[in-house]
This record gives C-alpha cells, structure tokens and sequence, in this order.
C-alpha cells in the first residue's frame, strides 16, 4: 500500500504533466509566428511558379504571416525537393510542386530524398489538362485523322516535348499506349523551343499545356484536337475530350500541389491545409486558375495522399512499358 503523502505526490506529478501536454497542445496552434517561405522547384515563370505566387498573398492573409516565394529551381524540381526534405519541420517552409514529383520515382535511379518518407502532402492545389495541338498546315483535324496517318506510316508522326521523361514527353507515350501507335518523340529543352517549333511547323504535333497555348489556339497558329482530362475544358469548349475523341482510358493532367517535410506536427499541417482550402475556393482564385484552363482541387491532406499515390503507380508503368530515360 502506498502511503497518503506518496499518492498525493503521484497526482500532483500526473496533473503537472497534463497541463503540460495541454499547454504544449495550445502552443502549436500559435504557429506561425514568422513569415514562411514557398520553395517552389521550378524556375519563375513556370506553372508551379505561378501557383506559388498566385495563392502566397492570400495565403499570408489567412495565417497573418508575411508569405515569402523562393525558387530553387533544377534537375526536374529534385534540387528544391532536396532542400524541403532537409528543413526544419517546423511548418515554416511549404513546398510547392508539379506533376513531376510523382513521375521522378520511376525515372531517375536515385534521388537525393525518399519520395515515400520524406514530405507529407498538405493539399492538391489545382490540376491543369493537357491539350494536343498540331501546326496550323497540319493536314489531320481530328485525333482519328492522326491516328489513321500512324498507324499507316508507324514512326513517321513527329511529337515535340520539352525534355525526355517531361510531362508532354509522358502524354505522348501514354498516348502511343493507349491508342496503339507509334510516334516519333523530338525532345527540346524547353517547352518554349518546343512550342516555338510546332508553330513553324517542324513538328506537327505537341501536348501542349492549356494555358501556355491558348493565346496561339486563339489566334490560329495552332489546331487544337483534344484535351487531355475526362471531361471538357471550359477555356476550350468546341474541343473534344481524348475519350471521346476516340482514345479510350487517356486522362493527363499537369497539377500542383503544397508539400511540408514529413516531420511537421499535425496540428501546424492541419492549420496549412485548411489556410490552403480556404484560398483556392476563394473566388479570385478559381476565376483565375479557370482562365489559365485548370480546375481548383482544393484537396484535404488523405485525399492529396491518394492522388499523388495514384499518379505515381500510373507513371511508373507507363515509364517501365515505354522504356523511357532521362535525358
């Protein structure tokens, strides 16, 4: 039996430490209490570049902290990756990502992270589908017309892309998979050469992002066939979907979505993702994201988790059937 004065010290000590938990529990929330800083892993000027800048001020708004855009751009976005995988996870550095970091994976050998341990997603921010577009001159109107002239001359059909292992390079192979042709893929390094070519019409074809090619598609440079999401596009209506174009099962999506090193305690992770959902549903930003041809996903944390699992499995067969290396 213990005696009154020993018990009474064991409650003591048990009601000491929960008011401890309870104010270690009320600390997180007061994050933050600095400004935070978006890497983004691409150049300025880039589609996640964009996202980052185009939610930072709103985003600075709802946590009350000053919202900082920092590029680390650089081998396919690993050397940013790199640098979020290694920061403090304290909440105060957010990652900013393309299609690219489920992609990766599969096609590099090694990468200076591990994908599955290293972040944890916050949210995906919004998705932006794919259009394929040929050169004005171009004499196929439709996708039956390029997949007739394919499967005619098998290899002669020319794709533009801006780099092995690129998200329009990964298009072009899924296409070829589903659709059962084969192309020939010209890499650029860029898709600003990239497209800059297929205007002139060196190569007939490119899968191209909706909203770097609108203002061309708009001003008859380029002839859009299909976009590459399940359903139609409201900055291009008239444009049929690759589904019902013909290709069945064909669904690309460029997208980006928010990152916290995988160590950042849930209550800081939580507070983000619901700052984040309240800036993408804002309607600034949906009217936004809609001209630029995407859709807002706003997505929670397990739902992200979800997606990006998805698009890695999808992109790692795809790379495996269609043996493709970086450059």
């Amino acid at each position: 039996m213990h005696s009154p004065k020993v018990m009474a010290v064991a409650i003591g000590a048990t009601v000491l430490l929960q008011s401890s938990l309870v104010q270690a529990a009320d600390a997180s929330p007061a994050w933050p209490t600095r400004p935070i800083t978006i890497v983004v892993t691409y150049p300025p000027g880039g589609g996640a570049d964009l996202m980052a800048r185009l939610i930072a001020p709103g985003l600075g708004r709802e946590l009350g902290q000053t919202v900082i855009v920092e590029n680390r751009p650089g081998a396919g976005g690993q050397i940013g990756a790199a640098y979020v995988a290694k920061a403090a996870p304290d909440g105060y550095t957010l990652m900013v990502d393309a299609s690219s970091y489920a992609v990766n994976p599969s096609l590099y050998p090694r990468l200076p992270y591990d994908p599955g341990k290293a972040f944890r997603p916050v949210s995906v921010l919004a998705r932006y589908p794919n259009v394929l577009v040929a050169t004005a001159s171009f004499p196929a109107s439709k996708v039956s017309d390029v997949l007739a002239m394919a499967k005619q001359k098998p290899g002669s059909i020319a794709f533009a892309s801006s780099g092995n292992g690129s998200a329009q390079h990964l298009a072009g192979v899924l296409f070829e998979q589903r659709a059962g042709v084969d192309l020939l893929h010209v890499p650029y390094k860029g898709g600003g050469p990239a497209m800059t070519d297929v205007i002139a019409g060196q190569v007939p074809l490119f899968f191209a992002n909706v909203a770097s090619s609108l203002q061309h598609i708009k001003a008859g440079k380029l002839k859009p066939l299909a976009v590459t999401s399940p359903t139609r596009t409201s900055a291009l209506p008239g444009v049929p979907t690759m589904q019902e174009a013909g290709v069945a099962g064909y669904e690309v999506y460029e997208w980006n979505a928010a990152f916290l090193p995988a160590a950042t305690p849930e209550p800081i992770a939580s507070k983000l993702s619901d700052a984040l959902q309240k800036v993408m549903t804002s309607p600034e930003i949906r009217q936004r994201v809609t001209e630029l041809g995407g859709e807002v996903v706003a997505a929670p944390p397990a739902e992200a988790r979800h997606f990006i699992e998805a698009q890695t499995k999808l992109w790692a067969r795809v790379i495996k059937d269609g043996n493709v290396k970086p450059e």
